[in-house]
């Protein structure tokens, strides 16, 4: 492991050679100062996430800021009590948005569920599911899942906070989206490939099975092993409230580098970054708390 001093080391040269990295600037004055190195070599020939965990506002497992963190210790899906990520369904009932509005009815027979993330829309619980029939995530109701009462058990119930940050700039979920960024990877080294998970194109708008773009507001900033997982899910046109978030860093978001292969194949080329601020969603008369990458948003006004 690294030792504190070499992470410290790791840091400092990491913030103050960022301009020379990319030096983006966003809409409320940021330079690139809040740049990461996600990746630092741990003395065996391997990489790993060069931040050590400790306990902050959105739980117990956090690093880079007190907001950034992981559900809980332990799988950040719902697991059945044989230890499967994987639910059976009753398929046909409505997908659902972070607004509460049915995408579209859910033909498969097993969804993953995302741990803690659970709401009431429609008059009824819902829970977050991964890879729905809408090509996106979305909340499918629980009576729906077999095994409910496990479920319900195994569920938990994790929001993400922000009461008391100050506010920012207003922004709304664009309805584009930059093709050159969607199969970049944000996990140095990721394993799964280039149709996989791990792609900046998973915190993008991208259109979905039923023609709207859309994109994911999220517990944590993927690339420290944190999870990188999705807490709620808007439509483009959705307004953004950034906040004033804490970090390590010092400014408030944090940006990550972006890779794609190198001549082995291999995602450990530096390929450009991408940048995250936190803020909170209204979905449903709710504030939906959490992090949404700077590529998915624009400029607005008008936030609640």
């Amino acid at each position: 492991m690294l030792s504190m001093t070499r992470l410290a080391l790791s840091l400092l040269l990491v913030s103050s050679t960022t301009a020379c990295v990319d030096g983006i600037t966003d809409a409320d004055g940021d330079d690139a100062a809040d740049l990461v190195d996600t990746t630092v070599d741990d003395g065996t020939g391997g990489t790993l996430s060069a931040h050590a965990l400790a306990t902050g506002v959105n739980g117990r497992y956090c690093t880079a800021s007190a907001y950034n963190c992981r559900f809980h210790d332990g799988d950040q899906r719902v697991v059945t009590n044989g230890g499967s990520e994987s639910w059976g369904i009753s398929p046909g009932a409505s997908v659902r948005d972070g607004d509460g509005t049915a995408l579209v009815l859910e033909k498969g027979s097993t969804l993953t569920f995302n741990y803690g993330q659970i709401r009431t829309l429609a008059g009824k619980a819902h829970a977050l599911a991964l890879s729905t029939s809408n090509a996106s995530a979305g909340w499918y109701p629980v009576d729906h899942i077999l095994g409910e009462t496990s479920f319900r058990t195994n569920v938990g119930n994790v929001d993400a906070k922000g009461d008391g940050l100050a506010k920012m700039a207003c922004y709304k979920i664009r309805d584009t989206v930059d093709d050159t960024l969607v199969y970049k990877k944000v996990v140095h080294d990721s394993k799964v490939g280039p149709n996989g998970h791990e792609r900046a194109g998973d915190y993008l708008p991208l259109e979905r099975a039923n023609g709207v773009h859309s994109a994911n507001l999220i517990f944590s900033v993927p690339g420290f092993g944190l999870g990188g997982a999705t807490t709620d899910h808007f439509p483009a046109g959705s307004k953004f409230q950034r906040l004033d978030v804490p970090t390590d860093a010092g400014p408030p978001s944090i940006s990550i580098p972006l890779w794609v292969q190198d001549g082995s194949g291999a995602y450990r080329k530096q390929s450009g970054t991408m940048r995250f601020l936190y803020g909170y969603i209204v979905g449903n008369g709710v504030e939906r708390f959490g992090w949404m990458a700077q590529e998915a948003l624009t400029p607005a006004s008008g936030c609640p």
